[in-house]
């Protein structure tokens, strides 16, 4: 779920994650013997963009030879090379300290966390390319589950939708505000136009090619299936909500 550019804004996200895709992945997980049941998907801090100390980003070569923290998870390395930066996995608590002695010039964040752990005091510049939704996968011990009696469950699983719902609000409501102070402080913000954004995703298709090679097609085909379901779906909505007002 962390591939680029795969979601294109929240409603589909949202929908994909509320639809038969967290279904098959709940299943397939308790059928693989691991003992956790997937209750819910949330977000945990918006979605992550590019962020450096350097300039303004507004094609993926301009990424070229930056240095950018990721974490040590193959498909955020694979990302940036694949964009022709150079990926360094830091750990959360030396960052703040690697970007203000140059170890490294760009992050993958949110606002959220940027804003919150005072990195904008060295970045000073976000593309917001929106590359990755930042899930949460919120599981409950499958063994404690059966123990319940199914009016019970219905209480249990209920109050995963809540939580989720407010872990999904959460980061919206935070980031306007975290937008404002990384302003204030100097730093620019680029919307990519849908072409520039296009580029990007362009760029990162290496990253599948190495996703494909490594784990196969089956879960990629299924949640490729489930963002057209409800793109689609979205897009059908807005269509019939906006549709011109019918004369008698």
């Amino acid at each position: 779920m962390d591939l680029p550019y795969m979601f294109p804004d929240d409603r589909v996200t949202e929908c994909v994650f509320d639809g038969t895709f967290t279904n098959q992945l709940r299943a397939t997980v308790l059928e693989e013997g691991v003992p956790m049941r997937l209750m819910a998907i949330s977000n945990t801090g918006g979605w992550r963009n590019i962020a450096n100390t350097k300039k303004q980003i507004r094609t993926p070569n301009d990424l070229i030879g930056l240095k950018v923290r990721t974490i040590k998870a193959d498909v955020q390395i694979e990302l940036v090379k694949a964009m022709g930066g150079n990926p360094t996995p830091i750990s959360w608590t030396e960052v703040y300290t690697s970007l203000a002695t140059g170890v490294v010039e760009g992050t993958k964040n949110g606002i959220t966390d940027i804003v919150g752990m005072k990195f904008h005091e060295h970045l000073k510049h976000i593309t917001l390319d929106g590359h990755a939704y930042m899930g949460a996968l919120w599981f409950f011990s499958e063994a404690r589950w059966q123990q319940f009696p199914r009016a019970h469950q219905r209480i249990l699983f209920d109050g995963f939708q809540h939580l989720k719902t407010t872990a999904r609000a959460f980061p919206m409501r935070k980031q306007v505000p975290a937008y404002e102070d990384f302003k204030k402080a100097g730093g620019t913000i680029c919307v990519p136009t849908p072409s520039e954004k296009a580029a990007f995703k362009a760029a990162a298709a290496p990253v599948y090619d190495w996703y494909l090679n490594k784990f196969g097609d089956d879960w990629l085909f299924k949640l490729e299936n489930a963002v057209a379901q409800c793109n689609a779906s979205v897009t059908g909505e807005f269509l019939t909500a906006t549709q011109p007002k019918l004369r008698n």
